[in-house]
């Protein structure tokens, strides 16, 4: 591991809980008719296991369409989202959670960010030419990470605002999915002992889905190390009977997810949270960033009589005259 700094608290502390199922395996109570875009909360009962059941339908959908990446870089990008979904919800701060990727491989960039309230947002930076020469090269298997990332690292960025202080967690790429590079990260960590299984894909009508499952060991009891180790065990062992189909199926409900992995033992669910699309990208923001540069430098920056930046998470353009940007730039 490259670097590693303490995370912004311990395990979330518990949701506000929707129903209790005392065991049994009874089923989890329909709490919203939402199946998509949130983030569920859960306990397995009788063990020290939280955990997170991530789906996206229409919010990925939206982010991924707003660019023309090919598909292999959408898969990827769709996972790095619901990855920073997943991650998020598992730890406690106001502010803004940022996952990024960066190696030397045709895919060079990627960054993932969700706030407190719920917007996520995505982009990813790549060489057309050399994605198409790795999809070409891997035949009917999907590229593996380093395929496509190459060397690099994983970043983990907590920011709470200007006057709070910023953590941050680097590992470098060490596994052949994005999931196996988290898990890396969690074997690294001194304050996270977790699982994670991801899904992303396009249904036949070519819209994006993506889904999560997500575990957290929760802190022994005194003298319970033992159950605890079993009840983490068991966990993880119903976890991978988890399919793809069913984490991306927008027609299986997130509780029926749940109930059918972890009904042996009981499961009890929490307040869903929702997440939509959503950027901080603003004209405002963009004005800002133009007075900071030299004046010489905005001026270069003009073609056609007009300046224009383009967002890289949303696609959004915002056009300055020469006039504009004379008066930015005080010239």
């Amino acid at each position: 591991m490259r670097k590693r700094a303490s995370s912004p608290g311990a395990l979330a502390a518990a949701d506000k809980m929707v129903r209790a199922d005392t065991g049994g395996g009874r089923h989890p109570e329909e709490q919203s008719a939402r199946r998509d875009d949130l983030i569920q909360p859960f306990k397995i009962e009788g063990q020290a296991v939280r955990g997170r059941l991530v789906r996206m339908g229409p919010l990925v959908d939206e982010i991924l369409h707003r660019h023309e990446y090919p598909a292999v870089v959408g898969t990827l990008l769709a996972e790095m989202l619901v990855l920073a979904a997943a991650l998020a919800g598992a730890l406690k701060y106001e502010g803004v959670f940022t996952l990024q990727t960066k190696g030397d491989g045709p895919v060079r960039l990627m960054v993932a960010d969700v706030t407190t309230s719920g917007d996520l947002r995505g982009y990813a930076q790549f060489d057309a030419e050399r994605v198409a020469a790795v999809v070409e090269g891997a035949a009917a298997a999907a590229p593996s990470v380093p395929k496509l990332l190459g060397a690099g690292y994983l970043a983990f960025t907590v920011d709470q605002g200007a006057h709070t202080e910023r953590y941050q967690g680097i590992v470098e790429l060490t596994g052949a999915t994005l999931a196996e590079c988290v898990h890396h990260y969690f074997r690294q960590s001194e304050q996270l002992e977790a699982a994670i299984k991801i899904a992303a894909g396009r249904l036949p009508d070519g819209r994006w889905r993506a889904g999560a499952l997500m575990l957290q060991r929760l802190p022994p009891e005194p003298g319970a190390a033992d159950e605890v180790e079993d009840g983490w065990r068991r966990a993880l062992a119903f976890m991978a009977s988890s399919t793809e189909t069913e984490l991306l199926d927008p027609a299986v409900e997130p509780n029926d997810i749940l109930y059918r992995l972890f009904h042996e033992d009981g499961v009890r669910v929490f307040a869903r949270a929702e997440l939509k699309a959503g950027c901080r990208c603003s004209r405002e923001r963009v004005e800002r960033v133009l007075r900071s540069l030299p004046a010489e430098e905005v001026k270069s920056l003009v073609v056609d009589g007009q300046v224009i930046a383009t967002c890289e998470f949303c696609s959004s353009r915002y056009s300055f005259s020469e006039d504009e940007v004379a008066a930015l730039v005080g010239a």
